[in-house]
């Protein structure tokens, strides 16, 4: 837990959702019109989750292979919508993360989509856990149940200070970046992993900047987001890894190496 670092400010982008280009048969564009209330609703979550993620693991250590906070204090703030994103992006960053509510009902469901692993009463039952999972540089979310400034205000009463907060604004997309947003149209536990190692090697064989975040999110964003992601994946990339993507999920497709359609969209 450190007393130094902080989340940069920057600007959220808008850019309209667009189809893959060449979009052939079984890569289909039209990601939009297959999704129900609840899945928008898990997209607008993931895509809080990655733009949040691309912030927090630029303060990574390791950065040449993967980089993690694993030893790192981040302070999620009120669990709200934004908070359960930050919390989320802080586990797949490998940070420990402290967020509160007074919403009892909020902090429990916080617990039931794996938001938080532990959901306490006491800024000195948060910290015991904190303190021992940041000396061993593991992955941790906490949430204290309690109104958010009176927990702050304890906080800097006693002096805790966390290493990251949340951060002021987030950055413009890269103009060369884009992200990728998938399904996969039927069977996803058997499938998915197929196209996210797809994604995988069209990331390893670009060797973009920021390969070992991409790495890092495409190996733990589904098991952080779980069941909240309602089947999407998304990455952020270099618009020729996306192009990359497409052309190797179409081969995938046609030669039955992926049984099923499979659904993206860049944006």
């Amino acid at each position: 837990m450190g007393e130094d670092a902080h989340t940069p400010a920057g600007q959220e982008t808008g850019a309209p959702v667009r189809g893959l280009r060449d979009r052939p048969p079984g890569l289909r564009g039209d990601l939009s019109l297959t999704l129900d209330s609840i899945q928008l609703d898990a997209l607008e979550f993931t895509l809080a989750v990655e733009r949040a993620y691309a912030v927090l693991v630029a303060f990574g250590a390791g950065a040449a292979e993967e980089p993690s906070l694993g030893g790192k204090l981040l302070y999620a703030g009120e669990l709200n919508a934004g908070g359960r994103a930050l919390m989320v992006a802080g586990n797949i960053s490998g940070a420990a993360t402290l967020a509160a509510t007074a919403d009892s009902a909020a902090g429990k469901q916080a617990m039931r989509d794996g938001v938080t692993d532990f959901l306490v009463n006491s800024l000195d039952e948060g910290l015991r856990i904190l303190k021992n999972e940041v000396r061993k540089r593991e992955t941790v979310a906490v949430c204290i149940g309690t109104d958010p400034g009176a927990v702050e205000a304890e906080m800097q009463e006693r002096g805790v200070v966390a290493d990251l907060l949340v951060p002021e604004a987030l950055p413009e997309l890269a103009p060369e970046m884009v992200i990728v947003c998938w399904q996969v149209a039927a069977a996803p536990a058997q499938w998915l992993p197929k196209v996210d190692a797809i994604a995988m090697e069209c990331v390893e064989k670009a060797g973009e900047v920021g390969i070992g975040a991409a790495r890092r999110w495409l190996r733990q964003a589904p098991r952080y987001l779980g069941r909240m992601s309602q089947g999407l994946r998304v990455m952020r990339c270099e618009a020729r890894v996306a192009d990359a993507f497409a052309a190797r999920v179409r081969a995938a497709v046609a030669g039955g190496e992926i049984g099923v359609e499979v659904n993206a969209v860049t944006r």
